[in-house]
């Protein structure tokens, strides 16, 4: 979906004739109220379920969440994904050309926050002509999105959905973010964020940031149980190598996954990206109040959080929950008890999971009961 409207955006810029790419699952009713809309965290995309034909590889980040029959059942909802702006999955990014230059954005894409993102999402409703979603949900940064509709466009949304979130980042979790942009931006090849026009990418600087980022999604139970201090090459009789080579087969995995990410994601969407994560803090035009800041809302909340999420714990969860009950707000909280740290969220775990369908099966019965 094309704009030519400029978008005004928080930080006192604006977007000029932008491309928000989305994706849906289901059928839109009559009289479009059974619309979700579901808001991607750091590395995903419009993508949400399902497979693209030809492609075993292309399944959907939330593809355990969201279709026929699951929790978010598309036999019943019309699910909508969106690719946020500044993203490298096809919506307007610093890998687009700028109308101005005719050249790519690169570094000079504006930096965009989570509000920016909900007001173009917005739009997006406006011109599908959804004036109210049956829930909003994310999981992480989506989650953030979730919290963000309910206090931006109180009356376009009836449910609340806000998984393993945060009502603002701590100062480690602000600080694992600007290690991992340091990590970009140090990178020789980043070429102060134009490293298109010479034909390279920083993969160094995105290999580290990636492990940076992956730690702090995994708990130490979990890298203990799966890892321990596992030799990678322990069919050789467990000797050390005594070089600063890999050792261990965590250090194996994690370069893994920093090179698996240094191939697809784009290194100026990773800093707009964690810089929208950091600048996330409603409650600090309340003067840190989060009661205060979601006073105006009206939807109902299902919140939920895992034990060892230690990036996002669950007393932030709390935080937003106690805030709701002191506005008088239906809001249903889970706190599960799971070994698999901030990952969990998009993981097969049997009580999170039939807690989301639960909660979406009472979506359904009070959408049946006011028809």
């Amino acid at each position: 979906m094309r704009f030519a409207e400029p978008l005004q955006l928080q930080g006192g810029g604006t977007l000029a004739d932008y491309t928000l790419v989305y994706e849906t699952y289901g059928t839109l009713n009559a009289d479009k109220s059974n619309a979700v809309l579901v808001c991607h965290a750091l590395n995903a995309s419009h993508h949400v379920a399902g497979m693209y034909e030809g492609d075993p590889k292309s399944i959907g980040w939330w593809d355990n969440m969201v279709g026929p029959g699951k929790p978010v059942d598309t036999d019943r909802f019309f699910v909508i994904g969106v690719n946020n702006l500044g993203s490298c999955f096809g919506s307007t990014g610093p890998m687009h050309a700028n109308p101005a230059t005719g050249k790519p954005y690169g570094a000079s894409f504006p930096v965009v926050t989570v509000e920016d993102w909900v007001a173009a999402q917005a739009l997006l409703a406006d011109k599908l002509g959804i004036a109210q979603f049956a829930a909003v949900m994310g999981g992480s940064l989506g989650g953030m999105q979730a919290l963000a509709w309910s206090m931006m466009h109180p009356q376009r949304l009836r449910h609340c959905v806000v998984i393993a979130s945060t009502p603002k980042l701590s100062a480690q979790n602000i600080a694992f973010n600007d290690v991992a942009r340091q990590a970009i931006l140090s990178d020789p090849d980043y070429r102060g964020g134009d490293f298109y026009a010479h034909g390279v990418v920083p993969k160094n600087g995105l290999r580290v940031a990636r492990m940076v980022g992956h730690i702090t999604y995994l708990s130490d139970d979990d890298m203990a149980e799966k890892f321990g201090r596992k030799l990678r090459n322990a069919a050789e009789g467990n000797a050390y190598k005594f070089d600063f080579g890999i050792d261990f087969e965590i250090e194996s995995y994690l370069r893994y996954q920093g090179d698996k990410f240094s191939e697809y994601f784009d290194a100026n969407t990773y800093l707009l990206i964690t810089k929208a994560l950091d600048y996330f803090d409603p409650a600090r035009a309340f003067d840190g109040d989060l009661t205060q800041a979601l006073a105006n809302t009206t939807a109902e909340f299902f919140v939920a959080s895992f034990s060892t999420d230690w990036r996002f714990s669950p007393e932030r969860s709390r935080e937003i929950v106690q805030a709701l009950v002191c506005n008088r707000r239906r809001v249903t909280y889970a706190e599960i008890d799971a070994p698999h740290g901030h990952d969990a969220f998009l993981l097969e775990d049997a009580r999170y999971i039939n807690m989301v369908r639960a909660y979406y099966e009472r979506i359904w019965d009070g959408m049946k009961g006011q028809a």
